[in-house]
């Protein structure tokens, strides 16, 4: 037995590994045999129920010395940990808690879930005891009393009609959050149809219709996937760079697990953007290298190649199948080199699949919690790089890490489309990818500005002003002052900018082209001020400076019948409808 405690990670020198040779001398002694052999079920329960067995024993060494006898061969596996038991319901109707054992046993959701619904429909069976004492089964059940379930959750508060009121001293007493109650009607609502469809009571009204979210409470629910800031990030990324074993918590026998599996776990989180689940449920073998397209050899040098290719096979997961991602080469070698230093464990159960595999991140029989990385990896982490545990948006907790990695990949210099990051985060559908898709405010700011709104819709044109009219008094006697650069000429018409033929001049009494000699002695002249004037442009205009002549000859035709300041029209005038005119020059623009 001690080999086996040994292959599993357990070391002679460690304080656990005597304790487990001292219960088993106890063991011995209660079964009156020194031989492992007669180690069966029976004994080990008998020796289980002895009081000779201290408590500290009974509870936490006997289930490992326990595990090694199973694994010799000589007994079955370990019975399942007291907190791993469902507990008896209580305040109950009798009946009710029959169907809802009757549900729990005969459901092929998964134990955890299977076990989160068994307690919202007990829930529902202590609020029916309480407000509705005539109806002790779920065959009673009509659509009034769904209305009432429903108009019930929708006013409770946390700690209403529960069991166990451990850890409530904080949160009792507050309403509900729309996804706690959402989850509340999705357990009753599939308990409900899973009870017709088995013909274990009469189909007397539609549990989808029935007992459907409201749609005042679904409003308020949506993915909120909280990105950590650049700065954080970039501190974590550091501090998991270069995690020392001083940086993480010990007992009184040193660190709970290897260094090794530490800094692949830590690496993991930091690069793979998986959910903390995904993670402790990798198996061995999960990284393998390619190069241009063909695999690598696992006792290949040219895994140290720089564009060698490193890809990581994730198990199935939440909403979808297994599935293969591309990873930094730098995660690849971590997990390899913890493959190496892994002592070898036994073939544990995935909950998921119900297969016997061997899980990647296991040590001393045992699967690393899905609960690690938010106790022990991230507060070390975030004690290294010197940053809190929490931002405004919240703690800094593993799925967060999913986050701020789809974020900066969508957003990178050259961005991972929206396919992509669907296949690369394994969701079923882009739906699910686009609430981890979020632009950032330098990306969105950046977009806008290429856009040119403003400037599209906005030309500023020159505008003179001759100093010398102005003072001598000509202006007042009607003679012009202002011009407008149109850049093929000026226009002298006062309220140029509220002109229909500003981009198409027709030449009327207000127009003097550039190339007459009285141009060219306004542009010399010295005193005079140049202005600049923002001139908004309609839909045509805006097409015209846009697309060139085709829409310049569509604004001409539509011109031709307007009056100029003048008061005749381009028709009148004489200018063909067509003629070819150079637009407004838009100033420290570029354009024309």
């Amino acid at each position: 037995m001690a080999a086996t405690l040994q292959g599993w990670g357990y070391h002679p020198s460690n304080g656990a590994f005597g304790q487990f040779r001292t219960v088993l001398v106890q063991i011995m002694l209660i079964n009156r045999s020194p031989l492992l052999q007669d180690m069966t079920t029976d004994a080990l329960q008998r020796a289980r129920e002895s009081p000779a067995l201290p408590s500290g024993a009974r509870r936490g060494n006997l289930h490992g010395v326990h595990r090694a006898i199973a694994a010799l061969g000589h007994a079955g596996p370990p019975p399942k940990p007291i907190h791993a038991v469902m507990p008896d319901l209580e305040g109950v109707p009798e009946p009710w808690a029959a169907m809802v054992e009757r549900w729990h046993d005969t459901s092929t959701l998964t134990p955890k879930v299977r076990g989160g619904f068994r307690s919202i429909v007990a829930k529902a069976g202590r609020w029916l005891a309480a407000e509705h004492p005539e109806i002790v089964e779920p065959a009673q059940w009509t659509r009034e009393t769904c209305a009432a379930w429903v108009a019930a959750l929708d006013r409770m508060t946390v700690g209403e009609h529960v069991q166990r009121r451990a850890g409530l001293d904080k949160r009792g007493g507050k309403p509900l959050s729309p996804r706690t109650k959402a989850g509340y009607l999705t357990a009753t609502r599939t308990f409900f149809r899973d009870c017709q469809e088995w013909e274990w009571i009469p189909r007397r009204f539609d549990p989808v219709r029935a007992l459907a979210t409201p749609r005042s409470v679904a409003a308020l629910i949506g993915p909120n996937p909280r990105v950590i800031a650049d700065g954080i990030w970039a501190k974590l990324l550091w501090a998991g760079l270069n995690v020392d074993p001083k940086d993480f918590p010990t007992n009184t026998y040193g660190l709970c697990y290897p260094i090794e599996l530490i800094r692949a776990v830590t690496l993991t989180w930091l690069f793979s953007g998986l959910r903390s689940d995904e993670i402790a449920r990798l198996r061995t073998g999960c990284i393998r290298w390619q190069h241009d397209g063909f695999p690598i050899p696992g006792d290949s040098d040219e895994v140290l190649a720089r564009d060698a290719v490193c890809l990581l096979d994730v198990p199935t997961h939440k909403t979808g199948t297994s599935f293969t991602k591309p990873i930094d080469p730098l995660l690849g070698k971590a997990i390899e080199a913890w493959q190496d230093a892994r002592p070898q464990q036994p073939k544990m159960l995935d909950r998921k699949t119900g297969e016997q595999v061997d899980f990647l991140f296991a040590h001393r029989a045992k699967r690393l919690a899905n609960t690690y990385i938010n106790t022990a990896v991230i507060p070390s982490l975030c004690r290294k790089a010197g940053v809190p545990t929490a931002d405004v948006r919240g703690n800094i907790t593993s799925h967060r890490a999913r986050s701020t990695i789809a974020s900066q990949l969508y957003n990178a210099k050259e961005p991972m489309t929206l396919f992509e990051l669907q296949a690369w985060l394994g969701h079923r559908s882009p739906e699910a990818t686009q609430h981890y898709a979020k632009i950032t405010p330098n990306t969105l700011a950046r977009a806008y500005n290429d856009a040119g709104y403003f400037e599209r819709n906005v030309r500023t044109i020159e505008v003179l002003v001759d100093r010398d009219a102005v003072t001598s008094g000509a202006a007042a006697s009607g003679e012009p002052w202002q011009y407008y650069d149109l850049g093929h000429g000026f226009c002298t018409y006062t309220f140029s900018e509220q002109c229909p033929h500003r981009m198409a001049c027709a030449r009327c009494d207000f127009y003097t082209p550039k190339g007459s000699s009285k141009g060219q002695l306004l542009e010399a002249k010295d005193n005079l001020q140049r202005m600049l004037a923002s001139v908004p442009l309609s839909d045509e205009e805006r097409a015209a400076v846009d697309d060139g002549q085709a829409a310049l000859d569509q604004l001409l035709e539509r011109l031709v019948d307007i009056p100029t300041p003048a008061g005749a029209t381009p028709r009148e005038i004489g200018v063909p409808a067509t003629a070819t005119l150079l637009p407004i020059v838009a100033v420290n623009q570029g354009k024309g």
